[in-house]
């Protein structure tokens, strides 16, 4: 009985005095303890085959918003908050990474929902939902008006008005939301939301919408304008990707989401990259 573990009493012992009752007791924990080891990493291998079907994590990247990403302009590689969360869900799910860039978000989505790409960084609008899961929202974003110094415009309320053109990024989280609040003014898009103001001052447009940090960029390359005070819209960016990988891919890319924010990831990866202006979303609520 030396042999036998301290705490099993005699009741373990079967009624002829022999080992049987404790030798099934044991083989019935080592048999959980597998099924459980295999349950645990049945998940997480089946997660990373939702992400990465090819053996590689696909990063659509949006260049055309400043707040996200950028080039580096040492190396010219793409670098930015979403580019540091790309690489880290790469990492949690031991993967390697594939960077897809582009210079516009319509390019950005439109590789997610052909499933040419695995995760995108988009803002979250019922137009992109079509064939994309989002993630809770990881950072909020302020889009503003920009208008000339002389122009009448006082407020963002004053500008759907019939004879008013709106410079904005063709398929940007801008132009789908503006597409249904304008009633009476008219869209004019340009190619990707870095020309907006350019396409605004060459055709001698009434306003740009943006990004307010592109668009104060964008102030100190032309003289002569000004953003109009407050906000016409808060976006939300969050991650995404193709609905057709099930929702435990969306819940996971949730739960990742949720604890960068948690944990400070994307308020450091706002302050290294010098991103002012725009905020962390608040933690997602329990529905």
């Amino acid at each position: 009985a030396s042999d036998w573990s301290s705490d099993v009493c005699s009741s373990d012992l079967d009624p002829m005095g022999g080992h049987g009752v404790l030798r099934h007791r044991n083989l019935f924990a080592a048999l959980a303890a597998l099924i459980a080891r295999i349950f645990t990493m049945n998940p997480s291998h089946a997660i990373r085959q939702a992400f990465a079907p090819t053996g590689k994590l696909r990063a659509s990247i949006n260049l055309g918003n400043p707040i996200l990403a950028h080039k580096d302009p040492k190396t010219g590689q793409a670098m930015g908050v979403s580019v540091d969360l790309a690489r880290a869900l790469a990492q949690q799910l031991e993967l390697d990474v594939e960077w897809l860039v582009f210079d516009a978000a319509g390019k950005s989505v439109e590789a997610v929902r052909a499933e040419q790409a695995d995760i995108g960084f988009f803002a979250i609008d019922p137009l992109r939902g079509e064939g994309i899961a989002f993630s809770a929202p990881y950072v909020l974003i302020e889009g503003s008006y920009l208008v000339a110094q002389n122009s009448p415009l006082r407020s963002n309320d004053e500008v759907d008005q019939a004879g008013i053109r709106v410079a904005v990024g063709k398929a940007s989280a801008y132009d789908l939301f503006l597409s249904r609040e304008l009633k009476n003014a008219e869209l004019v898009r340009a190619p990707t939301s870095p020309t907006v103001v350019d396409v605004f001052v060459e055709q001698m447009l009434e306003v740009a919408a943006g990004v307010k940090q592109q668009l104060e960029a964008d102030m100190r390359r032309y003289a002569g304008y000004r953003l109009l005070p407050g906000r016409f819209m808060v976006i939300e960016q969050a991650m995404g990707v193709p609905k057709s990988r099930g929702p435990d891919a969306a819940a996971h890319l949730t739960q990742f989401v949720e604890s960068m924010k948690a944990k400070g990831f994307v308020a450091d990866a706002l302050r290294r990259h010098g991103i002012a202006g725009a905020s962390v979303a608040p933690a997602k609520q329990p529905d």
